[in-house]
């Protein structure tokens, strides 16, 4: 399964509706029902052109590509458009929401790799520190290569690492930790069969399993998608003292108002808030961290683990376009969104890339983020807008040139490259790019 990562009847909402939807956003707990209809406010945005945004969902639902989705377009710091489509699930029919629940997937990486900036900014972490520094048995891992044997045959030779992994490695994912479920490598299939994800285990014990696999390259030699987020996430519980999740409430989703932000939906009377996939279009490789987000589990999967609204990630997204502050709390500093947000990854490192994964020739990656560093081909989207998304089809944007951000929220496993490209196209012809 290859994953792309391209970028690629309206009412009048009343104004009570709107003060609602207004102050929704503001505090991260969107309510029922208060998204039923766009919300288009004066500002750079082609109000006719912002209609073709919804005009294409809806037709993707009523070909029946997608059961729902919503999207968020905010600018300014103010919603510019917001709309919910179709519904959750087409078994239960029930409504698609603004407090509907997604699985967030590898939205999850930029919450850990913000988490993990926070200890760098307290001077606990260090970009250059060797991730063996709070996970010993990383000293030990080996580096996997394919050769042949004395009779022609495929042969896996391990070899000794040229420098040890850092924390900026397991940021920038060129430390050498991949995914077993794409690709056909040799390590990639030990990755795949070696009970990676077996039993009920934690970060502790995840860390310990894939520390005993050969990486698949030399660290900082080449941008490869994996493992590294939920490494990180490990690391992240060292230097605290606290689980990857007490962490990141105590110091991120609670003071943001993320409070539907969590590795698994606790209280079952939530579940039918749940978004589901078309009956025939589910991923559920378990490299992926969620199968049923209702089930409790040990593993808090940095990486991959994470379920959601879009009023908990709008306040993310928020926040760092804001450079670090929401509300007057700040979370990171300046100087550290713009680290985070520029390119690692350039000619200059000489780093190779994996154009399976790879966000796209017009992109480079930063510290948990891709950045836009050429546009593409007959556009004029702006350089520096960066982003990331989700296996299940949800994905945002950041443009701070033009301040303002947008969040889709859908589940849609094997629709999601092409409708990011199409919404971000539409996107930014009713921005006038």
């Amino acid at each position: 399964m290859k994953r792309w990562r391209i970028d690629g009847v309206t009412r009048r909402r009343s104004v009570a509706a709107l003060a609602l939807l207004i102050a929704a956003i503001a505090v991260g707990r969107p309510s029922a029902g208060c998204a039923d209809s766009p919300l288009i406010t004066a500002g750079s945005f082609s109000r006719a052109k912002l209609q073709r945004v919804g005009d294409y969902i809806r037709n993707e639902i009523a070909t029946g590509k997608i059961p729902g989705a919503i999207i968020l377009i905010q600018q300014h710091g103010h919603p510019v458009y917001f709309e919910n489509f179709g519904v959750r699930d087409v078994d239960s029919k029930r409504p698609m929401t603004a407090d509907t629940i997604f699985r967030l997937y590898s939205m999850s990486k930029p919450i850990t790799s913000v988490a993990a900036m926070m200890l760098v900014e307290d001077g606990k972490l260090r970009l250059d520190d060797p991730v063996s520094k709070y996970i010993p048995a990383f000293s030990e891992v080996k580096v996997g290569v394919e050769t042949r044997d004395q009779n022609g045959k495929p042969a896996l030779a391990l070899e000794p690492l040229q420098r040890p992994i850092t924390i900026e490695d397991l940021l920038r994912h060129t430390s050498g930790l991949t995914y077993g479920f794409y690709g056909d490598s040799a390590v990639r299939r030990l990755y795949a069969n070696s009970g990676l994800f077996e039993g009920d285990f934690d970060n502790a014990e995840f860390a310990a399993r894939i520390a005993k696999l050969p990486l698949a390259e030399q660290p900082a030699t080449r941008w490869d998608y994996g493992h590294s987020t939920d490494v990180l996430g490990r690391v992240i519980e060292v230097v605290s003292g606290l689980s990857l999740f007490q962490f990141e409430k105590q110091r991120l989703l609670d003071p943001l108002g993320m409070t539907e932000t969590a590795f698994y939906v606790a209280d079952p009377a939530k579940r039918p808030r749940i978004a589901e996939p078309m009956p025939d279009d589910r991923f559920v490789t378990p490299v992926a961290g969620i199968r049923d987000p209702m089930l409790a589990r040990a593993w808090e999967s940095g990486g991959a683990g994470m379920i959601g609204t879009i009023g908990d990630y709008a306040r993310f997204a928020q926040m760092l376009l804001n450079g670090g502050t929401l509300d007057g709390r700040r979370y990171l500093k300046p100087e550290t969104i713009a680290l985070m947000t520029s390119d690692h990854i350039g000619p200059e490192t000489k780093i190779a890339r994996d154009q399976f994964y790879f966000p796209g020739d017009t992109s480079g990656f930063g510290l948990g983020f891709a950045v836009r560093t050429a546009q593409p081909a007959k556009t004029s989207w702006p350089l520096g807008e960066y982003r990331w998304d989700g296996v299940a089809g949800t994905f945002f944007f950041i443009d701070p040139k033009d301040d303002m951000f947008a969040v889709f929220m859908a589940q849609t496993p094997s629709q999601r490259g092409r409708i990011q490209l199409e919404l971000k196209t539409l996107i930014y012809e009713a921005l006038g790019r």
